[in-house]
């Protein structure tokens, strides 16, 4: 909620400086996002009048000027502004004036001496608009310094509202807060009642009182629709960041700022038989005021006459009824929706209005007949007209109940945690204007129509906890006995996982649980993902169950910005249906670490070739991450990798999760420029670190042998160095695979694998005779189960 200062305090003016009302409101629960100028800085700059306007002797595009600037005389100036002319009023920079970025001095332009400069919104910083001048009304008075004229010595604040404080989507709402909190007088503007001067109406029909159980309206003829809007209007609605379109409109915009009310005005001509609130009819169709036709859902109520729909109620006009500049008869509307009608409505048809945002948070519920009347009277002193009187359709039993609220003095006192004497509750109580009563130690409160947050004893508490300022509670540092919370050796933390993968090259990224569900049916093969109902934004609509997806989202984001080498890795909790459960309606939410790479496997350096990360690179980084236990590594089909290039992690025997290349169909679709290889595995298998076990050291030399073995294409080298361990002795410390083959002199359906075989014993040194002894067990277990041949 944006909002002019000066606004503000022409309904409460407390004795505070711009900075404390703002420290004021933060405090108070109404954070202030911003606080800036309502317009550029600049000095010297007076209201003028334009006296003649003659041609320039030396140039066809410039103008000079006799320019009448009050107190400071009749100066001569040069200008190429295309709209100048004899009598405009238009703002003047006189010699000295410091304007957003250059300074005004006396000049010679063509020969011809200028003191000053006429000026452009743009020059003044007030709008971009440079396409001439800056027209001022005839009346302003000549020689007035402009800032004073235009109110510019004024502040724009920001608030950041929480949504349950609707009443503060409004001057008054806000001005009703200050006055509680300073005490300082409140000043609402009047609503009084127009005397109709026509006996006009039409009637009103509630078809859905569930959604709109009051609706106000009032025919208004012989408006004016090409009166201008007054400047003081224009400015107040502009600086709450609303764009003045013409009066009619702009008055049903400013009772909206200044009430929290929002209106809207048909063109009466365009209207046929009864206005009707009722929800829609099989396909029907509606165009709107910002040119997109939607087809309502069966749930959202539309405003409609015995012809056709008008406009989607609480939300936005239709086309066909709005007003325009031939509009000479209006039907004024003023109507109160129930909030869960509104709520994610627009947001469903992909846009937002003024008044969605306010129908769905909650508008008093009184106001509408106040409201009316205020705009009434605005449009009859702007544009004119006849009103009609004022038809109101309502029923009672759908309005929301204001249930009486009981506070004990006591209890609020001691949840806040201070001692407030019963008085000093009992007046931050009356401050707010809220009824009551007391009854010895409590009060019994009945909240206002406007404030739909107030419903049990907890909310008043806050309400005082506010108004007595939450900078004013002391927060002494807690007492307690404490203890050294235990750290099993047996267990890594999150944090010491991810300072593994920091020494390892990677960076942390923090991405949302809530992912497009392409990425779902692409990294996961989750064609039923688990599904938001109201999700922050359309493509960010599902439950993630993989982390692999928003790796990649961040390699693309990456590579756009021209990052080369990219190691990204994020800790956190995937999405699973709970299949098993009977009700269907729980989830398992599993903890993961995933990890990618992307780009080259080294820093650009001169000691090593160029060569991009492979699977064998990310696979030593998730190795490290787990030694000093071994993990096992089986191929495996996944829609998310290479089908050549994946593989399934174990550990004991139990899977942990998956390692392997991006498959190239998602290379090809998300444009990545590098094969990019990931990683994802449960993070409690990687935080169960066992505790180090004691190993003797052997004082006997190791024996190493190499054995190469030439065997079928399909062998896998998992299993057989499962098998090769398996059948070793007790004194083969390793079989580790450093080399694989394919070429000449091997058959094209065969491979050769080099293992690595270290001996050694903790109680004497090998003879040849153990060495050989093992080498030939190993090499019987490759025959005779691999089909393996020692290659000579």
């Amino acid at each position: 909620m944006q909002f002019p200062e000066s606004w503000l305090r022409a309904l409460v003016n407390p004795p505070l400086s711009t900075d404390e009302l703002c420290h004021l409101l933060t405090m108070a629960g109404l954070e202030v996002e911003e606080n800036r100028p309502a317009s550029a800085d600049f000095s010297s700059v007076v209201v003028a009048r334009v006296l003649s306007v003659e041609k320039h002797p030396d140039a066809d595009k410039l103008k000079l000027c006799k320019v009448d600037t009050g107190e400071h005389g009749v100066l001569q100036i040069v200008c190429g502004a295309p709209n100048v002319a004899a009598d405009m009023v238009v703002p003047c920079a006189l010699v000295g004036a410091k304007l957003p970025g250059i300074e005004i001095k006396k000049a010679k332009v063509r020969g011809i001496e200028s003191f000053g400069m006429l000026c452009s919104a743009r020059e003044l910083g007030l709008s971009d608009d440079h396409g001439g001048l800056l027209p001022l009304p005839v009346d302003a008075p000549i020689g007035q310094n402009i800032r004073a004229y235009l109110g510019l010595d004024d502040n724009l604040i920001t608030l950041k509202l929480t949504p349950n404080r609707a009443d503060c989507l409004s001057l008054v709402g806000i001005a009703r807060e200050v006055a509680a909190l300073t005490g300082a007088p409140l000043t609402l503007p009047q609503a009084t009642p127009v005397a109709a001067s026509i006996q006009d109406t039409r009637a009103i029909v509630l078809d859905a009182p569930a959604v709109c159980p009051r609706y106000c309206g009032r025919i208004v003829r012989g408006v004016n629709a090409k009166a201008p809007t007054p400047e003081w209007m224009k400015r107040r609605i502009e600086r709450c960041g609303v764009r003045s379109i013409s009066a009619l409109v702009d008055v049903t915009n400013y009772v909206m700022l200044e009430l929290g009310q929002p209106l809207h005005a048909f063109d009466d001509a365009e209207l046929q038989g009864a206005i009707h609130v009722r929800l829609p009819r099989p396909g029907e169709q509606l165009l709107l005021l910002n040119e997109q036709t939607v087809t309502p859902t069966a749930d959202t109520a539309l405003i409609a006459d015995e012809a056709r729909a008008l406009a989607l109620a609480g939300i936005m006009g239709g086309e066909h009824s709005g007003i325009n500049d031939a509009t000479t008869d209006l039907f004024l509307e003023c109507a109160f929706f129930a909030p869960e009608a509104i709520a994610g409505k627009a947001r469903a048809l992909g846009f937002s209005s003024d008044a969605s945002y306010r129908y769905e948070r909650g508008v008093d519920f009184e106001l509408q007949r106040s409201a009316i009347e205020r705009a009434t009277q605005l449009i009859l002193d702007i544009c004119g007209g006849q009103p009609g009187p004022v038809v109101e359709a309502a029923e009672p039993a759908h309005l929301p109940l204001r249930a009486p609220v009981r506070l004990r003095m006591s209890r609020a006192a001691k949840v806040i945690g201070i001692g407030l004497a019963h008085d000093q509750i009992e007046k931050l109580v009356a401050g707010l204007g809220f009824p009551y009563e007391r009854k010895a130690d409590e009060l019994v409160v009945t909240p206002p129509s406007h404030r739909f947050d107030i419903a049990i004893e907890e909310d008043l508490i806050e309400e005082i906890a506010r108004l007595h300022g939450y900078d004013n509670i002391p927060a002494p540092p807690p007492t307690a006995r404490v203890e050294m919370m235990p750290l099993p050796e047996a267990r890594r933390t999150p944090m010491q996982a991810r300072r593994l993968l920091a020494e390892r090259g990677y960076h942390e990224v923090v991405n949302y649980s809530f992912v497009e569900a392409a990425w779902e049916a692409d990294f996961a093969a989750n064609a039923a993902p688990i599904r938001l109902a109201n999700p922050i934004a359309s493509q960010m609509g599902v439950m993630r169950s993989s982390l692999i997806g928003g790796l990649v989202g961040a390699l693309v984001g990456n590579l756009k910005r021209q990052a080369e080498r990219v190691r990204l890795f994020e800790l956190g909790r995937c999405f699973l249906p709970e299949a098993a459960m009977a009700d269907g309606t729980g989830h398992r939410q599993p903890l993961r670490i995933a990890a990618l790479a992307a780009g080259p496997a080294l820093s650009e350096q001169w000691g090593a070739p160029t060569r991009n990360a492979d699977f064998y690179d990310v696979k030593g980084d998730l190795e490290a991450l787990f030694a000093p236990r071994n993990l096992r590594f089986e191929r495996v089909n996944h829609p998310a990798l290479h089908p050549g290039r994946a593989a399934t992690v174990l550990l004991d025997g139990v899977t942990l999760g998956v390692i392997g290349e991006i498959h190239p169909r998602w290379h090809q679709k998300y444009e990545l420029t590098a094969p990019a290889v990931v990683f994802e595995v449960d993070l409690a298998a990687l935080l169960a670190a066992p505790l180090p076990a004691y190993r003797e050291a052997s004082r006997f030399p190791a024996v190493t042998r190499d054995i190469a073995l030439v065997l079928p294409q399909q062998c896998a080298v998992q299993e057989l160095q499962d098998a090769l361990r398996a059948a070793a002795p007790a004194y083969v410390r390793e079989i580790r695979l450093f080399d694989v083959y394919q070429g000449k002199g091997i058959a094209p359906e065969s491979k050769s694998l080099a293992f690595r075989v270290v001996m050694q014993d903790t109680q004497k040194t090998l003879a040849d005779d153990d060495a050989d002894t093992a080498v030939a067990q190993l090499l019987q277990v490759a025959t005779e189960r691999f089909g393996a041949v020692l290659r000579g």
